[in-house]
Parts: structure tokens; C-alpha cells; sequence
């Protein structure tokens, strides 16, 4: 198993890598973790490569969670399913305003509902955004992808697998 979930924040990615994962040992890499130096830039595209290449060196099985459609393509020669979850913009805001405090991301829950506002913000560009990670781009990558996908348009059907 080698599956990337591809989606806007908020898709519901982290949920789906959790449930197929289960209690199996499979890695699981969120692109958060290799996107991004300290503060709010991103590293350099080689870097990230880099690190993403020392993954597939160290698991036999994965599963890929991200919004980065630059990190998807290269990730894309290695995986054996690529699933597009792409349940609306409303489910993401609200999926958004529900999630947990993530200690991996923010130092604190106060820290993380801070970014709240914009974060909503940039979920609702997702359909007009022409950068990696918009719905443009993931349309592409789902539509030119030849191996195995399956794009999942509403959460009742995350369950169907």
C-alpha cells in the first residue's frame, strides 16, 4: 500500500490516512512536515524532494496526505493509488472549524484558532486559486494520473474503502 490523498484543507485527509492505517503498521507522512522551515515559509522545492525520497527509502507502505500539487507530482512514480477527496468547500470550513488542536503544527490551541480566520479564507480560494494548491491543479493531477484513483466527492463515501 502506497496511497496519496490529494485535497484542499479541510478534505478530510488526515481522517481517511487514520482509518486506512488503522492499527497497521504503515507510515504516514502529512506534506506539512516536509513543506514547510520554521515560520510561514515554504522550503525550497528540492529540499522537500530530498526528504520525501528519505521516506520512501525507510517504509515499505505509506500513505501521503497533502494540498501540495508540487509534492504530489513527484510523489506520484512511487504510489500505487492516488485518491482525490474534493468534498466541497462548505465541508472543508466546517471540517476546518471542528479540527482538533494539533500539537505537530501549533504550539498551543490558542495559537491554532488564531489562524482560524485565515485559514478559512484560503479553503474558500481553493476553486479560484491557479497555484499548487488549488482545484485546478489537483484536477489535473487526478485527471493525468494512469494508475489507480478514485476521487471522493462526499465524506459518507471516505467510508466506502
Amino acid at each position: 500500500m502506497r496511497i496519496i490523498l490529494l485535497g484542499n484543507a479541510g478534505a478530510g485527509k488526515s481522517t481517511m490516512a487514520r482509518h486506512l492505517i488503522h492499527n497497521r503498521a504503515i507510515a504516514r507522512l502529512s506534506m506539512d512536515e516536509i513543506a514547510w522551515n520554521e515560520g510561514p515559509e515554504r522550503k525550497p522545492l528540492d529540499e522537500s524532494i530530498r526528504e520525501l525520497q528519505r521516506f520512501f527509502e525507510s517504509n515499505d507502505q505509506w500513505i501521503i496526505e497533502g494540498c501540495y500539487g508540487d509534492l504530489v507530482e513527484a510523489t506520484l512514480p512511487f504510489c500505487t493509488e492516488l485518491r482525490f477527496l474534493n468534498p466541497g468547500i462548505e465541508v472543508c470550513v466546517e471540517h476546518c472549524k471542528r479540527r482538533p488542536w494539533e500539537p505537530e503544527k501549533f504550539s498551543s490551541q490558542e495559537a491554532q484558532q488564531a489562524m482560524l480566520e485565515q485559514l478559512v479564507q484560503w479553503v474558500r480560494e481553493y476553486e479560484f486559486r491557479d497555484d499548487e494548491y488549488g482545484l485546478k491543479r489537483h484536477r489535473r493531477i487526478f485527471t493525468d494520473f494512469s494508475g489507480p484513483k478514485k476521487e471522493y466527492t462526499t465524506v459518507t463515501s471516505y467510508k466506502d474503502d
